[in-house]
């Protein structure tokens, strides 16, 4: 890196981990200038397409797209942004980031380990092996274990007026913000869930289910295409409702990857 000032995105959930690594780093390189904190992966990938930092410190396991998922991303619209992982899982992710060319920090975060982080960040040219990086991801995404938090959704409760409904996850082509709610979109209709979506992103199945907009979450099984226009935005087109659904341009990215 030159001997200008670096930009840095921060993505981790826990507000008080996330505050943590934000401290540490002020220590471990008073010179980096911090452009965005998020709290989720979707808050990252526009940070990442809107700032294209020099560096990136991406938690793994995160509500919605993981970081895996941000990574996969910036590979696309901020390719010279530098990957630093932070995982709580050991010898497997361990293995498997000593093979490829992205540093990781374990939890918590030994001083010093941040701080040969940063030197090797800092000595580097900001050149990258997409395809080295594109193998690690896949390696980590087959081979991390799975949490110990709850399965996901199979059914919700929604309301349609006076009536409660009973909707199988499955049948939900997706989700859209509705100011502090949720509404559920199926074939035969919509319903409201008193669920930020936020909060949604924690409970449901992420293989099945991704987000595609800030405020819009769709089933991947429910999708008939989806079309690039010029500006880099997309389409999705559904298979069971008329209505079209817009995907950011920093979310395209991650249709490369599925």
């Amino acid at each position: 890196m030159s001997d200008l000032p670096c930009t840095c995105v921060i993505a981790e959930d826990e507000a008080l981990l996330r505050q943590a690594l934000v401290d540490q780093l002020a220590r471990a390189w008073p010179q980096l200038k911090i452009v965005a904190e998020c709290e989720d992966g979707a808050s990252a990938v526009e940070a990442l397409a809107e700032f294209r930092p020099d560096v990136a410190f991406l938690d793994i396991r995160m509500p919605g797209l993981t970081g895996l998922d941000v990574a996969a991303a910036a590979a696309q619209v901020s390719p010279g942004t530098q990957i630093v992982f932070v995982t709580a899982y050991d010898q497997y992710a361990v293995d498997a980031f000593e093979r490829g060319a992205i540093d990781y920090l374990l939890k918590p975060i030994v001083p010093e380990r941040l701080a040969a982080t940063v030197q090797r960040l800092q000595a580097r040219t900001g050149q990258h092996d997409a395809g080295a990086l594109a193998a690690l991801l896949e390696r980590l995404r087959i081979g991390l274990p799975r949490t110990g938090g709850p399965e996901p959704l199979t059914w919700i409760t929604a309301s349609a007026g006076r009536e409660t409904r009973l909707i199988l996850v499955d049948d939900v082509a997706y989700f859209r913000a509705d100011n502090k709610y949720t509404t559920v979109v199926t074939a035969d209709g919509e319903a409201l869930l008193r669920t930020p979506i936020r909060e949604l992103l924690t409970v449901l199945d992420a293989n099945t289910f991704k987000q595609i907009h800030r405020s819009t979450i769709v089933n991947l099984k429910a999708i008939a295409g989806i079309v690039r226009d010029d500006s880099g935005r997309g389409t999705v087109r559904l298979k069971s409702r008329p209505e079209t659904l817009t995907v950011s341009v920093p979310f395209m990215a991650l249709f490369r990857h599925m």
